[in-house]
């Protein structure tokens, strides 16, 4: 699998298409776009809607955690490169994200009383 240290998410899509010989216009009738759209989405010019996570999981035949996984570490970094966020934001978002769920575990377990 592209590592994607060193690739971006629409470089990943790109990578996983070619393994599998798909033309872009093939590839794009699997998961419902045109052929432009994912051109754009291998060159980084556009994002992949994260509705169609689930279809690319089932083209790809990955683990549909995995591909949520890259697709939101990507979008994650993109989102704190173009706000000047300093990486240490990932450790307070590390935080928020246990403070979340414990908090939704919680109101879960008030709300089936």
């Amino acid at each position: 699998m592209t590592n994607l240290k060193t690739t971006s998410f629409g470089e990943f899509i790109k990578d996983q298409r070619e393994k599998n010989g798909w033309t872009q216009t093939e590839f794009g009738a699997m998961i419902g776009i045109n052929s432009s759209a994912v051109s754009r989405i291998e060159n980084g010019t556009k994002q992949l809607s994260s509705k169609k996570l689930q279809t690319l999981s089932e083209v790809f035949k990955i683990e549909m955690s995995i591909v949520s996984e890259l697709f939101f570490a990507y979008k994650f970094a993109r989102e704190m490169i173009d706000n000047n966020c300093p990486e240490s934001t990932l450790t307070v978002a590390e935080q928020a994200v246990r403070y979340i769920k414990a908090k939704s575990s919680k109101q879960l377990k008030i709300d089936t009383l």
